[in-house]
C-alpha cells in the first residue's frame, strides 16, 4: 500500500559516537493515507498498519535510551556531562587550537606571515642549498609545525611556524652519528637565582632565533624543498643542508659544539660539573655567569659593563632577541623584586587544573592525607591508565617549583603502569592541594647570606609492596631550597640504620656536586657542609666503623659517605626529628606539622606586597 501511506521517517545519524535524534517523536497521528478515511485505511490495510506501529515503537524506544559521551572524549575525565547537550558544542576546545597540517595554516595570514619569516631567516643563514640528488642518495621529507607562543600571564606572545626535517627516516652511520647534548638542570638553574638574591644581582634573559640553523653539518643530508616554497622551473630538484635544521637527529648537538666553541673563544669558562654554566672573570672581582638550556641563556654578575660587552658580541655573532629582566624561563616565572627573587609556576598549575577538569574542585590543606600507604591492589577498580599517566607527568614537572608536593607526586608515580582508583584518588588530591595553593613558589631574600646545608632522612621499608625505603634530602641556600628528592631506595634494608645510611650517601653525592659547583662560582664556603640527620647510628657509622654487626652487609659504594667525613668534605650532624625538613619527602604528616616544614622550605605565596611581607616574618 505505497500509494495509500505517507511515513514521516526519521533517519539516526551517528556522529563520532553519538547518535544525534530529533526532539520530535513519531506519532501514529502521523501516518495517513492522504484523500482517504482514517478509519477505511485501518480496515482495508491491517498488515500495512502493524508494520508502521512496529517502526513508531522502535523510533519511542531509541529516543528513550541514555545517550553515551562522545567517543573523543573517552580520555577526558567528564563531570556533569549533560546528555541533552548538542555534542558540536565540544569543538569549542578545539576552536584555537594550533593548526596541525599545512593546508589549514594556509588559510590564515598569521600563519603565513610566520612561514614566510621562517624561511627568511633559513636563506639569511646560508642553511640551504638548491642541487641535483646524487646518485645513491635519498632525500628526508619536511613538514611544518605551528605553535602559538603565550607570555607568563597567558597572553599571546607571537604565532611561531617552525620548518621541520623528517629526522625519524633517519639511519644510525649515514645521516647521522652523535646527537647528545647536554642542557642545565633545573637545580643548577634556581642556585643561580639564589645566588643572584644573596649578592643584589639582577638576572638577564636573551633568546637565540633559530639556533639550531648556525652549525656546519658534518653529513650529507638532502631534503624535499617545503611545500608553498618549491621553486618555479626547479621542482625536481632538492635541498642540500649546510647547517643543521630542526628536526635533524644531529640538531641539538651541532647547536651546543657552535655555541661552546663560541664562549670559549670569548674567554669564559665551562663548569666542569655543569657543562652548561660558564663563569667569566674579569678584573677586581668582577664575574659573569651564564646559563644555557638550548637556545634560552640567562645570565648574571657582578659587572653592568661586563653584561652589555657580552650581549652586544652575543647580537653579533647570532640573531638575538634580548627579552631584558629574566621572567619567564622553561615554564618557571620569576618576579624579582627589592625583597628578593620569587620563582613559581602559578599559569601551569591552572593549566593543568583546566585540563583535568578540576579548575572548580574543593581545596584541601595538604596534599596527601596522614598516614596513606598506597599498594598495588590487584583487585582494586581498573581505571584509564592514559588519563593517570597525563596527571602524573604533568605534576612530576610543577615539582620545579613545588618541593612541597614532592613526596605525594613521588608515591603515585610508581603505579602508573596499572593504576587503580586509590591511586587516582591520591592523585586528584594533589590537584585538589594545588587548587587552594596555586600561586605558592620558593622565595629567595636579597641580602640573606647563607652557606649550603641540607638535611636527610628516609621512611623505613615504607613501601608495603616490596618494603623499600624511602629516601629524601633537601638542601637550603640562602631563604630557600634549591635542590631536594624524595626516590625509593634502591635495595631492600635491614635495619632504620643501613636505611639512613643509604639515605645520607645519596645526600652527600649531591652535596659534592652543589659545593663544587659553588666553588666553580667563585662563592667561597668556609667550612665543610652541614648535612642535618635525625638518627645518631648513622652519625656514628659514618664517622668511624662501629656497630659491625648492622654494617656488614651494607654495599661498599655507600661507605663513600666515610670518605667525605673523613676528609671533611660535609659534616654528619644530629638534629631532632621534629626539625628534620626532609621528613616532608618521605612520609604523609599531619597538617601542623606539614605547615612548619613547608614554611622551612621558603615555600610561599607570590602576590607582591602583602606576601612577600608574610615571607620575610
Amino acid at each position: 500500500m505505497w500509494r495509500c501511506s505517507s511515513v514521516g521517517q526519521q533517519i539516526p545519524v551517528d556522529f563520532d559516537g553519538e547518535i544525534e535524534e530529533n526532539s520530535q517523536q513519531l506519532q501514529p497521528s502521523t501516518v495517513s493515507a492522504p484523500g482517504l478515511p482514517q478509519n477505511r485505511v485501518s480496515a482495508e490495510t491491517p498488515p500495512a498498519t502493524n508494520e508502521l506501529d512496529e517502526q513508531v515503537e522502535a523510533t519511542d524506544s531509541r529516543s528513550q535510551r541514555d545517550r553515551r559521551r562522545p567517543a573523543w572524549m573517552s580520555d577526558y575525565e567528564v563531570t556533569g556531562f549533560n546528555t541533552l547537550e548538542n555534542p558540536l558544542i565540544h569543538f569549542a576546545l578545539f576552536s584555537e587550537c594550533d593548526p596541525t597540517t599545512f593546508k589549514e595554516a594556509v588559510k590564515e595570514q598569521k600563519w603565513l606571515k610566520s612561514m614566510d619569516e621562517e624561511i627568511a631567516s633559513i636563506e639569511k643563514n646560508n642553511t640551504l642549498e638548491l642541487t641535483e640528488l646524487p646518485m645513491g642518495q635519498r632525500t628526508i621529507g619536511v613538514k611544518w609545525v605551528y605553535k602559538t607562543k603565550l607570555k607568563e600571564n597567558g597572553e599571546i606572545d607571537k604565532y611561531k611556524a617552525r620548518l621541520v626535517a623528517k629526522g625519524y627516516k633517519q639511519e644510525f652511520g649515514v645521516d647521522y652519528k652523535e646527537v647528545f647534548s647536554p642542557v642545565a638542570r633545573l637545580e643548577t638553574i634556581r642556585l643561580i637565582i639564589a645566588l643572584a638574591a644573596q649578592n643584589s644581582w639582577l638576572v638577564f634573559q636573551l633568546d637565540v632565533k633559530s639556533a639550531f640553523l648556525y652549525r656546519e653539518l658534518q653529513e650529507e643530508v638532502f631534503i624535499e624543498q617545503p611545500p608553498r616554497y618549491v621553486k618555479l622551473g626547479n621542482e625536481h630538484k632538492v635541498y642540500k643542508l649546510k647547517k643543521a635544521l630542526y628536526g635533524l637527529k644531529q640538531a641539538p648537538r651541532a647547536w651546543y659544539s657552535h655555541i661552546d666553541a663560541y664562549f670559549l673563544k670569548e674567554g669564559f669558562r665551562k663548569c666542569p660539573y655543569e657543562h652548561t654554566l660558564y663563569i667569566k672573570i674579569g678584573d677586581d672581582g668582577k664575574m659573569l655567569m651564564v646559563c644555557l638550556y638550548v637556545n634560552d641563556l640567562i645570565y648574571t654578575g657582578n659587572d653592568r659593563v661586563m653584561f652589555e660587552k657580552f650581549k652586544e658580541s652575543m647580537m653579533l655573532e647570532f640573531d638575538m632577541t634580548d627579552l631584558g629582566l629574566l621572567h619567564y624561563f622553561l615554564g618557571l616565572e620569576v618576579i624579582q623584586s627589592d625583597a628578593g627573587n620569587f620563582i613559581c609556576q602559578k599559569k601551569y598549575v591552572k593549566e593543568i587544573l583546566e585540563r583535568f577538569q578540576m579548575k572548580n574542585c574543593n581545596s584541601v590543606t595538604t596534599p596527601i592525607e596522614k598516614g596513606l600507604k598506597l599498594v598495588k591492589d590487584p583487585a582494586g577498580r581498573i581505571i584509564d591508565s592514559t588519563l593517570y599517566k597525563q596527571i602524573v607527568g604533568s605534576l612530576m614537572y610543577l615539582t620545579a617549583t613545588r618541593p612541597d608536593i614532592m613526596h605525594a607526586v613521588s608515591s603515585i608515580s610508581r603505579y602508573m603502569e596499572r593504576p587503580r582508583e586509590d591511586h587516582l584518588l591520591a592523585a586528584k588530591r594533589i590537584l585538589r592541594y594545588l587548587r587552594g595553593t596555586a600561586e605558592f613558589g620558593l622565595f629567595y631574600k636579597k641580602g640573606k647570606k647563607s652557606n649550603l646545608y641540607g638535611f636527610t632522612d628516609t621512611d623505613y621499608a615504607g613501601d608495603l609492596d616490596d618494603r623499600r625505603s624511602t629516601s629524601g634530602y633537601v638542601f637550603m641556600f640562602g631563604s630557600a631550597a634549591i635542590s631536594w628528592s624524595s626516590k625509593k631506595q634502591p635495595i631492600v634494608t635491614l635495619s632504620t640504620t643501613k636505611a639512613e645510611f643509604v639515605a645520607a650517601a645519596s645526600c652527600a653525592c649531591q652535596a659534592l656536586w652543589l659545593s663544587n659547583i659553588l666553588h666553580e662560582l667563585q662563592f667561597k664556603q668556609p667550612e665543610s657542609t652541614q648535612i642535618f640527620c635525625d638518627n645518631s647510628s648513622t652519625i656514628k657509622l659514618s664517622k668511624n666503623p662501629i656497630l659491625h654487626g648492622r654494617c656488614k652487609h651494607i654495599d661498599v659504594r655507600y661507605h663513600f659517605l666515610r670518605d667525605l667525613t673523613k676528609n671533611e668534605v660535609i659534616d654528619l650532624v644530629y638534629c631532632r626529628s621534629e626539625d628534620q625538613v626532609a621528613d616532608i619527602f618521605t612520609k604523609p604528616l599531619k597538617l601542623a606539622s606539614f605547615l612548619k616544614l613547608r614554611k622551612s622550605l621558603g615555600v610561599c605565596k607570590s602576590q607582591f606586597e602583602e606576601d612577600f611581607a608574610e615571607c620575610l616574618n
